[in-house]
């Protein structure tokens, strides 16, 4: 089952609010999905305590670098889709998850500092392939963008990574109060309530679109392979 792996060593990126979101609806439509928790500060083991987390997710903490293949590769046998929310730093165990990863997801927001944690990822996936001796399907989700005004910031990083030729997802993850509280309460995005979270249908909108394209390049990245 696919292995999807969300990596970026600069710290509040998005990362892990970005891989809850796209868990959390993929759970909804009914699959059987693992998160991997494998970073130190272990918000989404944290969040799977509150109410409301979907019987169809399972949470895996408390990995290594020595067990985290491991614990990969068992949740790949369970489950239908194996989400690694990993460390925000470039360790032993951030390669070896990307060495396993059908599609790695960058988050970056608009900054400069972010931008060079994901050109750090992406040196880390380019030394995997040469391990590996296979192509590693990896993209920036750009995250915490404003609804309507794009930054200036995010337009230079946008327009460094479209010449560096890196795939960036058409969907960003827009900064919306519904994802603060489903870190706060628990749940997921359907299960919030609407007189209380401002925007939320505009919010589940955006995190239902970016799983559909998550799912859109792991179907097409098969299909290449079959072709290969």
């Amino acid at each position: 089952m696919p292995v999807i792996a969300f990596a970026n060593p600069k710290g509040g990126a998005g990362k892990t609010t970005t891989a809850l979101l796209l868990a959390t609806e993929l759970a909804n439509k009914g699959a059987l999905v693992t998160i991997i928790d494998a970073d130190p500060e272990r918000w989404i083991s944290q969040w799977g305590k509150l109410p409301g987390k979907p019987d169809s997710v399972t949470i895996v903490g408390d990995v290594t670098e020595d067990s985290v293949v491991d614990a990969i590769d068992a949740a790949a046998g369970n489950a239908q889709f194996v989400i690694v929310d990993l460390e925000g730093t470039a360790s032993l165990m951030v390669a070896n998850a990307i060495g396993m990863a059908d599609l790695v997801v960058i988050p970056i927001q608009g900054s400069s500092m972010d931008a060079k944690g994901g050109a750090k990822t992406i040196r880390l996936i380019r030394n995997q392939e040469k391990m590996t001796r296979r192509k590693i399907e990896h993209a920036v989700v750009l995250t915490r963008t404003g609804a309507a005004v794009t930054s200036r910031a995010l337009r230079n990083v946008t327009e460094q990574l479209q010449a560096g030729g890196i795939d960036i997802f058409q969907t960003a993850i827009v900064e919306r109060a519904a994802y603060r509280d489903l870190m706060d309460f628990g749940g997921t995005l359907s299960g919030l309530n609407p007189s209380q979270t401002s925007n939320l249908e505009k919010a589940i909108t955006n995190a239902r679109e970016f799983a559909g394209e998550v799912v859109a390049k792991l179907k097409a990245a098969a299909n290449r392979e079959k072709a290969a």
